[in-house]
């Protein structure tokens, strides 16, 4: 039996076999979960639904997190499946658009990107935790969300995502203590840079790559196993004393101020 037996857990986010959501639904399967998952269209409705039956789950809704009627619709049909409510919410959801990823950020920033940026990247975070709340407290859950280094150091053309991501993190620090009377727990991850469809937008991504490879005391990347590792051990019982947190799982790069390389 693994430590998320008789766990139920939402997945949104995963888009493909490479996205850091669908390492966390491996690991959470693996480890005895019961997976949803959502998806944005019907564009990608093929994708998830091969995506779900490696985890043995045919329970997929539609949701495109921009729209409340879509976030709403969405737990209303999660209830009927799971009246008993919600263990494990996962938002590995994140947005900017692509010409704000290039080049200098004071240059690339417009009004429009910074709120699409912000409303998809960390609004969406509080808009499903509400929407899930009642599921949530019914079975003292936990929500997971996925952030970046960008969201406290400057990192090359990352830009508006950046100041999202910053935003994102500091929407888990107001939800862990708003859930947190309820035993609902809150934490987030901040990942290495993994190349996934969502990265790729990014500039230089390859040159970033061979960079943060180069410089983290490990001496390589991240996968997606190894953050789907993290993520299972966060919402599992084992982490139950834990919220508010933001686990670097970046083969330590994070701790580093000058590669042992540069001198």
């Amino acid at each position: 039996m693994g430590f998320l037996t008789g766990k139920k857990a939402l997945i949104l986010g995963a888009l493909n076999e490479r996205s850091i959501a669908w390492g966390v639904a491996q690991a959470m399967h693996r480890e005895g979960a019961e997976i949803a998952y959502t998806y944005q269209n019907e564009k990608i409705l093929s994708r998830i639904q091969n995506l779900a039956a490696q985890t043995n789950s045919d329970l997929l809704l539609p949701c495109d997190v921009a729209h409340d009627e879509e976030i709403e619709q969405a737990f209303a049909k999660l209830q009927k499946h799971w009246p008993d409510g919600l263990d494990i919410l996962v938002h590995s959801v994140a947005f900017a658009p692509k010409e704000q990823l290039e080049g200098d950020y004071l240059d690339s920033v417009t009004r429009e990107g910074f709120l699409e940026a912000h409303n998809i990247s960390s609004y969406s975070l509080a808009a499903v935790t509400k929407a899930a709340r009642p599921m949530l407290i019914a079975r003292q859950g936990s929500v997971l969300t996925l952030s970046y280094l960008g969201a406290v150091r400057v990192i090359p053309h990352y830009n508006v995502m950046g100041l999202a991501k910053a935003s994102l993190e500091a929407n888990v620090r107001y939800l862990a203590q708003s859930l947190g009377a309820h035993n609902v727990r809150v934490n987030g991850i901040s990942a290495g840079p993994i190349k996934t469809l969502a990265a790729a937008g990014i500039s230089d991504l390859r040159k970033m790559l061979d960079y943060y490879e180069n410089s983290a005391p490990l001496h390589r990347g991240v996968t997606i196993e190894e953050v789907g590792n993290a993520a299972a051990f966060l919402s599992s019982d084992l982490a139950s004393g834990i919220t508010g947190e933001i686990l670097y799982v970046d083969c330590g790069y994070h701790i580093v101020g000058m590669p042992g390389a540069a001198v």
